[in-house]
């Protein structure tokens, strides 16, 4: 997964960006030019975002199935906190 260099995000953050389009699917990577037999199993993400321009600007990337259990587990977290607002 990629690491960002920008600062943390904090609720006095203003918000720039729009999410426009989340796609996600489950593939297994079965090979490769130096393994014949991968067994892999990965999560890729397409997510689409508007800047404040209406730009939509695209973004992919692959997360490990450890790596999206992480992932869904903050967002569980996000959930939780919102229905307490």
């Amino acid at each position: 997964m990629e690491v960002s260099s920008e600062p943390p995000l904090d609720a006095k953050s203003e918000v720039t960006n729009q999410l426009v389009d989340f796609q996600w699917k489950l593939g297994m990577a079965v090979s490769s030019d130096t393994c014949r037999s991968l067994k892999y199993p990965y999560v890729a993400v397409m997510l689409k975002v508007a800047d404040r321009s209406g730009q939509i600007k695209t973004k992919c990337f692959e997360m490990t199935i450890p790596q999206f259990q992480n992932f869904y587990r903050q967002f569980k977290e996000i959930a939780a906190v919102i229905e307490t607002v």
